[in-house]
């Protein structure tokens, strides 16, 4: 008898999280897999450019995304690569978007300042001996635009995306320096 009450509940979870598309998964994939080493063209020992970015089961909801790429594994604690936001609704985020505050193309963002000191993206740079990090490119499908200013903190991303995220992906890319 206490089957039939969980499995009901499990059913009416389901059915709100798919069919209303909230927190739907949104596939996030690049020139690596999940769980794989990031090429070194995409780290401070290479070009230092952002990887594109394909995202797949994009809500038509969708009004703006947002990205946190951050490094949980350093050794001062998560260490922040990339902020973005205000970019439209769009299949992919193509690799080496410019390092400025705002802008216009290939595709239009708003950029915050990383744990570098920079605006931008800056790659997986991980001290020398310290083993395998994990550097996780998060990305948010939000349901409004931000007005939040250029080169905003990963903290007041944080704040004004909540409430607002209507699905989530993420993408786990690795990084070793010998």
């Amino acid at each position: 008898m206490k089957t039939i009450p969980l499995l009901l509940g499990v059913l009416v979870l389901t059915a709100g999280c798919i069919g209303g598309g909230e927190k739907m998964d949104l596939k996030v994939s690049s020139v690596f897999r999940n769980n794989e080493f990031i090429p070194s063209k995409y780290t401070c020992e290479g070009a230092d450019v952002n990887p594109p970015l394909k995202l797949e089961g994009l809500s038509d909801k969708a009004v703006s995304i947002a990205i946190i790429v951050d490094d949980p594994d350093a050794p001062i604690g998560t260490f922040t690569h990339w902020v973005a936001w205000n970019i439209p609704p769009t299949g992919e985020i193509p690799e080496n978007i410019p390092k400025e505050k705002i802008v216009e193309r290939p595709i239009k963002v708003i950029q915050g300042k990383n744990d570098f000191g920079r605006i931008g993206y800056n790659g997986p740079c991980p001290p020398r001996g310290h083993g395998v990090h994990h550097y996780h490119f998060k990305v948010y499908v939000l349901d409004t635009t931000l007005d939040l200013k250029p080169g905003a903190s990963k903290r007041d991303l944080e704040k004004a995306i909540e409430g607002h995220v209507i699905q989530f992906g993420e993408l786990v890319g690795l990084y070793e320096r010998g």
